[in-house]
């Protein structure tokens, strides 16, 4: 820091006035700090890989909670955990979706983050071939160009897959895109395969015949929302009452299918069949808590991460996992 030196030599006029001002400075410190009480709007993301949160916005359910206390509700659109966990951490958010490994690592990598929601249980990434394509296995990748989307749940299932036989990102030839330019790559033949991603991986499916050729279901984790430590610290009862609302949207979502799909039919334009397929098959909204099953599943994914040399081997995983999740805000 450079100080301009001119500035500091006060005349005996400026001490005195200076000292006559400091005499009614402490009225300044008790006025309210009504900035701090309330913000003037929430940030929060929505995402086709969390249908709640379509829910959520079409429903008008944040913004008619939050009418009676003057605050506004913003809503950003994320495309993958990547995004949603760059907006986070760059303060244009206040709540984003993530995969949980996606946020553990970010959490890992400095991301001042709290994961404090389940929004659903996922199969939403798989390992996808063109129908034409003589890929069947994990081991038919080693040499081939892999389209993937870094730091998000894809990626990390293509690392486990490729660590299952014993191969590493060294032995492909990553081709980074965000998740729609993955499809569209793989499609096009400009890639062999693809780490897939819902709705996109549905959609190749049902029109243009792509094959799911490695799937597991276990090695999905959780879908997560994350709130910025900030926000958390300095409006906790706030945070309480978006995730009260997040649970009317999935408790909705559940017993209301059809208006579910509507909702996201309306958002993607994509065919019902596709609809159906990540929505009904491969999507389960039974939870909300971050218990003890999404911790395990979490924390394998980033041990598995760690034995990858993703993540460095000093790290504590299970250290940092536990500095991520804080479960206080769901009150049921």
């Amino acid at each position: 820091m450079f100080y301009n030196f001119t500035y500091l030599w006060f005349s005996r006029r400026n001490l005195l006035a200076s000292a006559a001002g400091a005499a009614f400075a402490p009225l300044a410190f008790h006025r309210p700090a009504r900035a701090a009480d309330k913000p003037a709007e929430i940030r929060i993301d929505w995402a086709t890989y969390n249908p709640v949160s379509m829910v959520l916005k079409d429903k008008g359910l944040l913004e008619k909670e939050f009418a009676k206390d003057g605050i506004g509700i913003r809503w950003v659109q994320t495309l993958g955990s990547n995004k949603a966990l760059e907006f986070l951490n760059a303060g244009s958010i206040d709540f984003g979706s993530t995969a949980g490994s996606a946020a553990l690592l970010g959490k890992i990598n400095g991301n001042p983050i709290k994961s404090i929601y389940v929004y659903s249980r996922p199969e939403w990434t798989a390992l996808v071939a063109r129908k034409d394509s003589p890929i069947a296995k994990i081991e038919d990748l080693k040499g081939k160009r892999v389209a993937v989307t870094r730091g998000t749940d894809p990626h990390i299932f293509l690392v486990r897959a490729l660590l299952s036989i014993g191969l590493s990102e060294k032995d492909i030839s990553e081709v980074l895109l965000q998740h729609p330019d993955g499809k569209t790559a793989l499609i096009r033949g400009d890639v062999d395969a693809w780490a897939g991603l819902d709705p996109m991986m549905a959609a190749a499916q049902v029109e243009e015949g792509a094959r799911l050729f490695y799937r597991n279901k276990d090695a999905n984790t959780y879908g997560i929302l994350n709130a910025r430590e900030e926000f958390l610290a300095s409006y906790p009862e706030l945070a309480r009452r978006v995730l009260a609302v997040y649970e009317t949207a999935r408790k909705f979502s559940l017993a209301n299918y059809n208006d579910e799909k509507r909702v996201f039919v309306e958002a993607t334009k994509l065919p019902d069949a596709v609809v159906d397929i990540q929505l009904k098959e491969r999507t389960e909204l039974t939870f909300n808590r971050i218990g003890a099953p999404q911790r395990d599943t979490i924390l394998k994914a980033g041990l598995a991460l760690q034995q990858a040399g993703v993540i460095a081997a000093n790290v504590e995983v299970k250290k940092a996992l536990d500095g991520l999740i804080d479960d206080r805000f769901v009150s049921a």
